[in-house]
């Protein structure tokens, strides 16, 4: 495989060397007849893809108008690879068509950026299908299209001067073993990285399309969906890793020494991430919390709005908090909404031991029944918990559906109204009193000493 690879690379640096001449070309047609012609012909071509072009890009904003936000961030690229490559497709027809009259330096030099810049803007629309799921992995997207951007620029001006098939044939003169076993080229090196970022771009690609056809089956639970998915898009991303490697002509058994160094590192440093990833499948698949559950772990209570392979996202009034999953296989969780969505909301007052408590029930259970979020069935409850030094002591509870709004705001609205309530019935809310008595006083001092 490796001399297979190293005769199409000289085929490949034959043919940079005949193309190489561009500039030499051009510069001989400069002045000519010939070359005005030519111009003519480019502008022409360029004039004629612009209109073209433009009703392409209208139907492509009309379809993606109403698509998600990685999907209207792929279609600005695919918008913009619209113009070169039917300013490419135009030129090349017309360098053959015009190649057995004139010379056609002109428009073989055109073809150079037009079909590097289609194949840059084709590759970012594929970076940002793979990459720039729900806004996230900005950073790395953009960092990766300016290395992208750069490489493509300099392969472009390496071909136009000619020196391309000498960059070639160093890298193919330097080299160096892997593991002790294998003898493998620079250009090799760099061939096998262009083959893994290909195969690994559409394990991703068919991995998001994959996720989405699993997301919208109604038949499968929530969880088991993230499950199929990570599973699936962990084999592919192996699967594809190991192809790439392989149609290099890289040896496999040469991973491993790294496979084993992988062991050592999830045995002694790695223990917790390899603890956290176990334990969220193990979340996922026996199903005790789910997406949407209203839980307390820890100090943390909130919404499970995310089930990531590290952490837990828990969502509340304040914020986001992220719970490594460990956590919730380890320690005692409070699921609220394990067995319905219904979430129990309490509060506790007292009242002096004059009032009723029987009337006080009542009132307590009446005066919340009508506060907002209140679910009418179940219906509110009070109870009379304990005989308190102060007075007696209550607990009224109500029930809500919608525990990703927050409890504190429901809680405030049931203090208030049993403060008005108790108010206009004269029942009063007891307070700690304390009475100092003072035995064997001291006698003060006489006046002088």
């Amino acid at each position: 495989m490796a001399s297979e690879t190293a005769n199409a690379l000289g085929e490949l640096s034959r043919s940079h060397f005949v193309l190489g001449k561009l500039l030499e070309d051009l510069i001989r047609d400069a002045g000519g007849p010939g070359f005005f012609w030519q111009v003519g012909v480019l502008a022409a071509c360029l004039g004629l893809a612009w209109p073209l072009a433009r009703e392409v890009v209208r139907r492509l904003e009309a379809r993606y108008a109403s698509s998600s936000f990685s999907l209207r961030l792929a279609a600005v690229s695919l918008e913009r690879a619209v113009f070169p490559l039917f300013g490419w497709l135009l030129v090349l027809a017309a360098r053959y068509a015009l190649a057995p009259f004139v010379s056609v330096s002109v428009l073989r030099l055109a073809l150079v950026p037009l079909f590097g810049i289609t194949s840059l803007y084709v590759a970012f629309y594929v970076l940002r299908r793979v990459l720039s799921g729900n806004g996230q992995l900005h950073g790395m997207l953009v960092l990766v299209e300016k290395v992208l951007t750069t490489v493509v620029w300099i392969g472009m001006a390496l071909y136009v001067l000619g020196v391309l098939a000498d960059v070639i044939a160093w890298m193919q003169s330097v080299r160096f073993s892997i593991g002790g076993k294998q003898d493998v080229s620079l250009a090799n090196t760099l061939l096998a990285m262009v083959w893994i970022l290909l195969t690994v771009l559409a394990a991703m690609w068919f991995g998001s399309w994959l996720e989405d056809r699993l997301m919208r089956s109604a038949s499968l639970d929530a969880n088991l969906k993230v499950v199929l998915t990570r599973i699936a898009k962990a084999l592919l991303l192996l699967v594809s890793l190991l192809l790439s490697l392989s149609l290099v002509g890289i040896d496999l058994t040469v991973l491993s020494v790294f496979g084993g160094a992988l062991g050592v590192g999830l045995g002694l440093g790695l223990q917790k991430i390899a603890s956290n990833y176990i334990s969220g499948f193990i979340i996922l698949l026996d199903r005790s919390v789910k997406l949407g559950d209203q839980i307390t772990v820890d100090k943390y209570t909130g919404i499970v709005s995310q089930i990531r392979t590290r952490y837990t996202v828990v969502r509340n009034g304040d914020g986001e908090t992220l719970v490594p999953n460990e956590q919730l296989v380890a320690q005692p969780v409070q699921n609220h909404s394990f067995s319905g969505t219904n979430v129990r909301v309490a509060t506790r007052v007292q009242a002096d031991y004059g009032a009723d408590p029987e009337m006080v029930i009542t009132l307590l259970q009446d005066c919340v029944r009508d506060l907002p979020r209140v679910l009418p069935d179940p219906a509110p409850a009070a109870f009379l918990v304990m005989f308190a030094d102060s007075g007696i002591e209550y607990e009224v509870a109500v029930n809500i559906a919608d525990p990703q709004n927050g409890k504190l705001g429901v809680q405030s609205a049931m203090n208030r109204a049993i403060w008005r309530t108790f108010r206009e019935q004269g029942i009063s809310i007891p307070y700690p009193q304390r009475e100092m008595r003072v035995l064997n006083p001291v006698p003060s001092a006489p006046p002088g000493g």
